[in-house]
């Protein structure tokens, strides 16, 4: 009787053991946001991580730094303006002080851009990416239009300053306003190109350190290298040479571009810069630019992520 009842004791206690419960796991019913959602929450999250919002102290040192460089110039130039009294515009323009400013530019682009893309392809995180409703383009986007925005933010803000300080200053509004318009379409487009250019360069390796001096020498040693060439060829009487010598560096590109089309003054050496004909290469010289940059991240990511 007792082998009977442990034996039915033995069974229970089994039972009891693998009985399985029902803890509540209910279907999602809610409304699903889908890729729109993840690709404005990835924008948004890749913008405030170009000026280190969301990550560590030290993350926000350099690119705050930089930014307040622009700014602190750009008051100066105000101050300037504002101290003379025979003065009847600001000293710069609103279209060279991104030309002027390129160097600090450069570095932001080169410490932003390997953090923005090279961290993802070094820890393997694109394919968990991809696992969500988010597609090749809208990662693609979402870094670019990221990137641009950024660079927008960090140019756009100093001319801002220094418009604001111009009409403080009681300088003629309608010059003003219609520089002030130049200088920003200008520094769009220099936004768009910087950030397709870092971008691709920073995608190509996974070494952030890598990246940075890659970053560096696309958009600053070839500004340094074109201005150098285009200085000689000036002494040497071959200043039909310095407009085309233009195309080859991002910063002179644009130089070229705001020369032909929106009144501003060159900084080529004599301050001649390419005409009506020449700006139109120019022009498309920067489009195509864009426009490859879009299509070999596309081709880069889908590689990767795969």
């Amino acid at each position: 009787m007792s082998a009977d009842t442990g034996t039915a004791t033995g069974t229970a206690t089994g039972s009891e053991a693998s009985r399985i419960h029902n803890i509540g796991y209910r279907s999602y019913d809610g409304v699903r946001l889908g890729r729109s959602y993840a690709r404005r929450s990835l924008y948004s999250q890749s913008l405030r991580g170009a000026f280190g919002l969301g990550r560590s102290a030290k993350s926000k040192v350099l690119p705050m730094l930089l930014c307040g460089v622009m700014c602190l110039v750009a008051l100066i130039i105000v101050a300037v303006a504002m101290a003379a009294p025979t003065m009847t515009k600001l000293p710069v323009r609103y279209t060279s002080f991104a030309i002027y400013l390129q160097a600090v530019i450069g570095l932001f682009v080169a410490s932003q851009a390997p953090q923005s893309v090279s961290r993802d392809l070094r820890f393997k995180s694109v394919p968990l990416y991809f696992s969500r409703p988010i597609e090749r383009v809208d990662y693609v986007l979402a870094k670019f239009g990221a990137m641009a925005s950024a660079l927008l933010v960090l140019t756009g803000l100093p001319l801002v300053i220094l418009y604001v300080g111009a009409l403080l200053a009681k300088f003629d509004f309608a010059d003003q306003t219609k520089w002030f318009g130049q200088g920003m379409v200008s520094v769009a487009l220099l936004s768009v190109l910087f950030a397709g250019l870092g971008l691709v360069v920073a995608a190509l390796t996974p070494r952030r350190g890598f990246g940075v001096a890659a970053v560096i020498a696309v958009l600053t040693i070839t500004y340094g290298a074109v201005s150098t060439v285009q200085g000689i060829a000036w002494t040497t009487g071959s200043t039909g040479a310095v407009s085309w010598l233009g195309l080859f560096s991002p910063i002179t590109l644009i130089d070229g571009v705001q020369t032909a089309f929106l009144g501003a003054t060159s900084a080529f050496p004599g301050g001649e810069g390419p005409g009506a004909a020449a700006g139109v290469v120019y022009l498309l010289v920067v489009l195509a630019l864009v426009a490859g940059s879009y299509a070999v991240l596309m081709r880069r990511y889908r590689r990767v992520g795969l």
